[in-house]
């Protein structure tokens, strides 16, 4: 049975640019099983859905839950402070619901494997959307508001956006694993071209977006923790252009796939 730090290991390996075969070589792992994590089949880790734990917030005992895998939680954090969002359903039920786009369905795959791992006693499960280019990932629980306490009613960019102390404790010691989720929903690297009469020089940058100064503030402090220098682009923009910046950002996040 495969491990969470295998499948964390090969979604790293082939954001570095490593085929299939080179993750295989290196991992152990089935070249089959490599290409059908890549393609947007997680694995669901052997996980039992039966054993109990408390909520952290209702200390409920009904309802499984499980003590937190701050790494995972980390990353599924800043998915949901980008891209994400709470529904209310009947009896109580939330649906976290974590909007990504198709061309990217290893972000979609390592998405719902975090959800899993957070969430055992709920199946994630993604979801193609019938008329637009995008991926839906999903899970249903009544505990998701307790797990994202930012679930309010309105826009997140109209409202303010604060991390409780839990939270920040979980953020210092995986600063990486949120900047990878907050640049998996609203950000991207690119290649910046500055062409002079005689030569165009190449270079990768990283961008992030987000009409939230809040949201904006956390993932800057997250960076300011990794010490990766960053600037402000635009109003809504967070710019990472320096050689030995990108190059830490690269060793968390990588290009999109």
């Amino acid at each position: 049975m495969r491990s969470p730090k295998e499948f964390d290991r090969v979604l790293t390996l082939s954001a570095a640019g490593r085929n299939n075969c080179e993750i295989s070589r290196l991992t152990g792992i089935p070249r089959s099983t490599v290409s059908a994590w890549l393609n947007g089949r997680a694995p669901r880790f052997g996980i039992d859905r039966t054993r109990g734990g408390a909520c952290l917030r209702c200390g409920s005992l009904r309802h499984p839950f499980p003590h937190l895998i701050p790494f995972q939680y980390a990353y599924l954090l800043g998915l949901y402070l980008g891209d994400g969002c709470l529904l209310r359903h009947p009896r109580g039920v939330y649906r976290l619901h974590v909007f990504l786009d198709a061309a990217y369905p290893v972000i979609a795959a390592e998405c719902e494997a975090a959800m899993t791992l957070v969430m055992p006693a709920s199946r994630a499960s993604c979801q193609r959307h019938p008329q637009c280019n995008m991926l839906g990932v999903v899970s249903y629980s009544t505990h998701w508001p307790h797990l994202f306490p930012q679930h309010a009613r309105g826009r997140k960019h109209e409202r303010k956006i604060a991390l409780e102390p839990w939270q920040e404790r979980i953020v210092e010691r995986h600063p990486g694993r949120l900047l990878r989720g907050l640049i998996h929903s609203d950000g991207c690297r690119v290649a910046n071209r500055i062409r002079h009469p005689k030569k165009t020089y190449v270079y990768p940058r990283y961008f992030f977006s987000n009409r939230s100064l809040d949201i904006q503030r956390i993932f800057c402090d997250a960076c300011d923790r990794l010490g990766v220098a960053w600037r402000q682009d635009r109003r809504w923009n967070v710019s990472i252009a320096r050689a030995e910046a990108v190059a830490i950002m690269d060793r968390h996040v990588g290009p999109k796939r």
